[in-house]
């Protein structure tokens, strides 16, 4: 078989190598060429996999090694009998400790109590629900916007005017979509942009377009109360640098590039095809992941439980050294900072997830215990 690949998928060869040619490709250029005599198609979301690409090629199974489908014309697959999969999940407690570090760096900078602050979660799948049980378990006030599984489920959620009028942060995990019962494009148009509580702070780490950029730019020049965070733009790998700059914290999409979530993804995408072979899959991901580099952490009990969250948060992921190379590539020309964009994530240091910390506690502290729950390492 021929394989067609994103050059930027993690553990390629140990995964796919066994079943054929492996053919690597910037995800950005991939074109009817590169594709036309491939069987099988893996990509990440920056690959638009639609009709445009793959008519009249031999492509029978697309997998996107992502959460995210809006890349994928999943209608026009079904038409032309090709499989597909995406890889549900496989980053969403990278994005949560993205989420995490940039609460902990609002906090800091603004003097904040993060126990007194209401957190409003905008999409509640995969990341959503992750990011909820964790702001829950530390015992902060959550809540939650999501319409569609509110009315497939029931269940306590509130309406996102609900969540605009009353929460001091609001963060965004919702999928992308121009259409359908609830449209998300330019969700946080400039209406609600101007209707945030005073002194509120806005995370998007799901989709640029979900928020209208330019009246982002707009209201936050007009609105010095309010804080944002955006680690995904509107135009990306082009980005807004006026708005970059009024942001506290500016990424390069890469909130859920940790390397268990990469390699995760990757992981997925290989049972998905083993499935699709009718084969059954021989690798694991478990035999594949480097060593922790922080493996375990031992506190007292009597550690200062602020001091503890940041300590244990910011010793596994910081996002203050991403803004940082962020900033230094929004220079040159717009060719130049594209590039940048790109490169960044082509080049992302080795990031690993809290989850799985061990972490030990010398002495009791039902408030320590809590919070290392709370993130999902381990006690020991």
């Amino acid at each position: 078989m021929r394989i067609v690949a994103d050059e930027n998928i993690p553990l390629l060869d140990a995964f796919f190598s066994g079943f054929g040619e492996i053919r690597r490709y910037p995800g950005r250029t991939l074109d009817r060429a590169a594709v036309a005599d491939a069987d099988i198609l893996l990509v990440r979301s920056v690959t638009k996999v639609n009709r445009e690409l793959l008519e009249g090629s031999s492509v029978r199974f697309v997998g996107t090694c992502t959460i995210g489908t809006d890349h994928l014309d999943l209608d026009y697959f079904n038409e032309a009998g090709i499989q597909w999969s995406s890889a549900p999940g496989c980053n969403a407690r990278g994005v949560v400790d993205y989420v995490l570090g940039s609460l902990l760096t609002l906090a800091e900078i603004e003097g904040v109590d993060l126990n007194q602050r209401t957190y409003g979660v905008v999409g509640a799948g995969q990341v959503g629900g992750r990011l909820i049980k964790v702001l829950q378990g530390l015992g902060w006030n959550v809540l939650v916007c999501d319409p569609p599984r509110q009315a497939a489920q029931g269940g306590d959620y509130v309406s996102l005017d609900e969540i605009i009028a009353r929460c001091d942060v609001i963060s965004l995990h919702t999928p992308l979509n121009k259409s359908g019962d609830l449209p998300t494009w330019h969700l946080f148009d400039r209406t609600r942009l101007q209707q945030l509580k005073h002194g509120a702070w806005l995370i998007n780490a799901a989709r640029g377009p979900i928020v209208d950029n330019i009246a982002l730019r707009d209201v936050l020049l007009e609105r010095e109360d309010l804080q944002a965070v955006l680690d995904v733009w509107e135009e990306e790998p082009k980005v807004d640098v006026e708005l970059a700059d009024l942001c506290v914290i500016g990424t390069p999409h890469i909130a859920g590039y940790s390397l268990d979530g990469r390699q995760r993804g990757t992981a997925q995408i290989y049972q998905a095809l083993c499935t699709h072979l009718g084969q059954p899959p021989v690798i694991q991901l478990e035999d594949l992941l480097p060593r922790q580099w922080l493996a375990q952490v031992s506190l007292d009990a009597a550690t200062d439980p602020v001091w503890a969250l940041n300590m244990l948060c910011r010793g596994v992921y910081d996002p203050r050294r991403d803004d940082a190379e962020f900033r230094r590539s929004l220079v040159g020309d717009s060719a130049s900072q594209r590039l940048a964009f790109d490169a960044l994530r082509k080049h992302y240091p080795p990031r690993r997830e809290i989850e799985g910390l061990k972490v030990g506690i010398v002495g009791h502290s039902d408030v320590l215990q809590r919070i290392v729950k709370a993130l999902g390492a381990v006690t020991v």
